[in-house]
């Protein structure tokens, strides 16, 4: 992930950035704000954006623009709901621009990369794990937690690498072998990761994750 605008011509970075106005106004007009009213929402997204910053800035390289870390897109999907999610990450990304990790003209693409895909791919398999399956802790946590935390890095990997290999910045044999492979091993990683975390937060403190209903998943059970 973070990829480099100098990577990619002007007409990627520039679409990326309609893509970018675009997400930002579909979050402004549909995200529940009036849950951060609250001083302990408003902390823990606002905690949660500093966390995944410091998250990001703990990275592998492998070649310039080739690099590797954890994401956390399932977790603050699950956390606070699609749009708040992408506001949270878009702001921890913000703070990878300030720091200098990344240039501000490749802000865009590596919003959509690295921030709506995998929140997006969080997000559509709750939704169908949630109409499709029964309301159990279980299947919560083992298929929305652990499976879509690593799906949806498998998947930002490999458009991330299609990305790379769409605008000839390094040889499709060497984004084969020594990039794409690694997000299976980050998958696994921010699976178990997503999953513990969010196993001690419904245990704990079920009201940090929105799309976590004690009455459907634990009563009766």
């Amino acid at each position: 992930m973070n990829l480099l605008a100098d990577l990619f011509p002007s007409t990627w970075l520039a679409s990326a950035g309609v893509g970018q106005l675009l997400v930002w106004a579909w979050c402004v007009r549909t995200a529940p704000w009036a849950r951060l009213k609250q001083p302990a929402a408003l902390n823990l997204w606002l905690g949660s954006a500093v966390l995944l910053m410091v998250a990001w800035t703990m990275k592998a390289s492998v070649q310039p623009g080739l690099s590797l870390h954890l994401v956390g897109a399932t977790a603050a999907t699950l956390m606070f709901g699609p749009q708040l999610a992408i506001a949270c990450l878009s702001l921890a990304l913000a703070g990878i621009a300030f720091d200098g990790a990344i240039a501000w003209s490749s802000y865009p693409l590596n919003l959509l990369i690295m921030v709506v895909i995998p929140v997006f791919v969080a997000y559509r398999l709750f939704r169908w794990v949630d109409r499709r399956l029964p309301n159990n802790y279980f299947v919560y946590i083992f298929l929305n937690a652990f499976l879509g935390a690593g799906l949806s890095i498998v998947v930002l990997g490999t458009v991330a690498t299609a990305a790379l290999a769409a605008v000839e910045a390094y040889p499709v044999a060497q984004l084969s072998s020594e990039y794409l492979p690694f997000f299976l091993l980050l998958g696994f990683s921010e699976a178990w990761l997503t999953g513990m975390a969010l196993t001690l937060m419904v245990v704990f403190k079920p009201e940090w994750v929105a799309t976590f209903d004690d009455s459907r998943y634990l009563a009766r059970k």
